[in-house]
């Protein structure tokens, strides 16, 4: 390959590749200290951070005949420290007079943890997709 041929692949000039955020023009803004042509423009960049939320995810507690509802409070409050003796309670009646409760709301990771927890006690969870 000759020196002009090298040159010519090497001058090629090649996109910016952005990781995690994008330049975006905010504001143009001419300074001008005379009225009259000449003045310079200034483009003032800033970054602008593009951030997707994870999917949120419900953990559902089915009612069952088998476990009594003391055993189900404290299994609750055992696997997901979040909740009160209160919260817990409200979970288990709201399982029992309905069917199923809603246990918590949370991200991917730990709703498979506590769902697989509250399973591994004895008890009838399930996720689903928050809406």
């Amino acid at each position: 390959m000759t020196a002009d041929r090298r040159m010519f692949f090497t001058a090629i000039p090649r996109p910016p590749i952005y990781i995690g955020f994008r330049p975006s023009i905010v504001a143009m803004a001419v300074n001008s200290t005379s009225p009259g042509p000449g003045g310079a423009a200034v483009l003032d960049k800033q970054t602008e951070r593009v951030r997707k939320r994870s999917p949120l995810y419900k953990v559902l507690l089915h009612n069952d005949p088998l476990n009594t509802m003391e055993y189900v409070v404290t299994t609750l409050q055992q696997v997901v420290p979040q909740l009160s003796e209160q919260d817990a309670m409200a979970v288990m009646l709201e399982a029992h007079n309905t069917g199923v409760g809603l246990v918590i709301v949370c991200d991917l990771e730990p709703a498979e943890f506590y769902c697989e927890t509250l399973k591994a006690k004895g008890l009838t969870s399930t996720l689903e997709p928050e809406s």
